[in-house]
C-alpha cells in the first residue's frame, strides 16, 4: 500500500494543482480493464492530425525515439515537433477541460501520476527547445466537435508561420 503523505512531500505541485474529481462508474476490475486498453501511440486524435497534415502535403516522422519525449509528429525539415496530448493523462486543467477529471477512487495516486506526467512533459519541451525545435501541443479536446476545424487551421497557421520565420 502506498503512503500518499510521502508522495505529497516528494512532489511540491501535488498541493498546488487542483483537479476536479469525478465519481467512478466502474468497479475496480472493470476500471483496470478499461485503463489497460488505452493506447499511447496511434490514437484517434493523432491520426486525425496526421491525415490533415498529409493531405496538406507535409511529410513527417512519427514517435521519433531520438528526441526527448518521443513527439507524436516530427516535421524535421521545419524543425517542428507536435505533441497530441490526452487531456486526462497529461493534466489539461487550465481550461476546465471535462476530460481531465480524476477518478474518485485512488485519487491521490492519479493526482501524483498526472502531475508527474506534466513535469515530464515540461522537461521534454524545454529539452526540445534547447535543441532548437519548435514545439506545438494539441489537446485531445481541441480535436473534437466544434473545435476540430479551428484547431487544425490554427496548427497549419503555426507551421506556416514557423516556416516563414526560419527561411
Amino acid at each position: 500500500m502506498l503512503d500518499f503523505s510521502i508522495l505529497k512531500r516528494q512532489n511540491p505541485l501535488f498541493k498546488l494543482i487542483n483537479f476536479e474529481v469525478m465519481s467512478d462508474v466502474f468497479s475496480k476490475d472493470k476500471r483496470s480493464e478499461v485503463m489497460s486498453k488505452i493506447r499511447s501511440k496511434n490514437t484517434k486524435p493523432e491520426i486525425i492530425v496526421r491525415k490533415f497534415l498529409f493531405a496538406k502535403g507535409f511529410r513527417f516522422r512519427i514517435h521519433d525515439k531520438k528526441l526527448p519525449g518521443k513527439p507524436d509528429i516530427v516535421l524535421k525539415k521545419f524543425a517542428i515537433v507536435i505533441f497530441i496530448n490526452g487531456c486526462f493523462w497529461h493534466g489539461h486543467i487550465n481550461n476546465n477541460c471535462r476530460n481531465a477529471k480524476l477518478p474518485k477512487s485512488n485519487a491521490f495516486f492519479w493526482k501524483n501520476k498526472i502531475i508527474g506526467n506534466m513535469q515530464k512533459d515540461e522537461r521534454n519541451i524545454n529539452l526540445l527547445k534547447e535543441l532548437r525545435w519548435n514545439v506545438i501541443t494539441i489537446w485531445e479536446c481541441q480535436l473534437k466537435g466544434k473545435f476540430l476545424n479551428d484547431t487544425l487551421e490554427s496548427l497549419l497557421t503555426s507551421i506556416l508561420g514557423n516556416i516563414s520565420n526560419t527561411h
